[in-house]
């Protein structure tokens, strides 16, 4: 099983062996401890549930503090492939899951939650040409234009029509990032490319 959590930190450029510079983000992955494996007999699905991050006893629930054996910031599932019913192998509750789980070459998705932009027009969110700036033109530029009409909608908007709104925080999952650095010794993971998300983020790691 290759699965962890990390917090993106900053984005770099990595030299390769023919002296290319990779563009590449750093991720901080502090050693994870497995809290509980979900079975299909029990659970209905099969997962190995991973926590990590130091947090205060006093800040986390007593449910949750026992549950967990520990007081962490976060916990995340990892299922493996969509239908497989077989358990997780060589994992067991209480193991530690580190950074030297991958190596370079690795091939990995990600998940996180991107940045959030507030309410925004539709010329940013949908990529909207927006209206001509002349010919007596006036704080219209950006704006969305008709939307249909009452002919075909019967007087009423369209749903799914694209229109200005709240923008990002949303769950994005970028594929087919590669891992360029492993450093088990900083718990540093350099992945090749963007990474969804601020600085902070939680960020979601598997192989591929």
């Amino acid at each position: 099983m290759k699965f962890i959590l990390g917090t993106k930190q900053h984005m770099t450029q990595v030299f390769d062996a023919q002296g290319r510079a990779l563009a590449g983000t750093i991720l901080r992955v502090e050693p994870m401890k497995v809290t509980q494996l979900k079975t299909s007999e029990k659970d209905g699905y099969v997962a190995a549930q991973l926590a990590g991050g130091a947090q205060k006893e006093q800040r986390v629930s007593k449910p949750v503090l026992g549950h967990m054996k520990g007081a962490y910031k976060y916990a995340r599932e990892f299922r493996p492939k969509t239908g497989s019913k077989e358990a997780i192998p060589d994992v067991e509750v209480g193991a530690s899951i580190d950074v030297s789980l991958f190596t370079p070459g690795d091939t990995v998705a990600v998940s996180a939650i991107s940045k959030g932009k507030g309410f925004q027009g539709v010329v940013k969110r949908h990529g909207f040409k927006g209206d001509k700036a002349s010919h007596g033109r006036k704080h219209s530029m950006r704006t969305p234009g008709s939307i249909g009409g009452g002919g075909r909608a019967g007087g009423r908007v369209i749903k799914g029509m694209r229109m200005g709104g709240r923008m990002g925080a949303d769950r994005v999952t970028v594929k087919n990032l590669t891992v360029l650095q492993v450093n088990k010794e900083a718990n540093i993971l350099v992945l090749s490319g963007a990474v969804p998300g601020r600085r902070g983020t939680v960020v979601e790691v598997r192989a591929v």
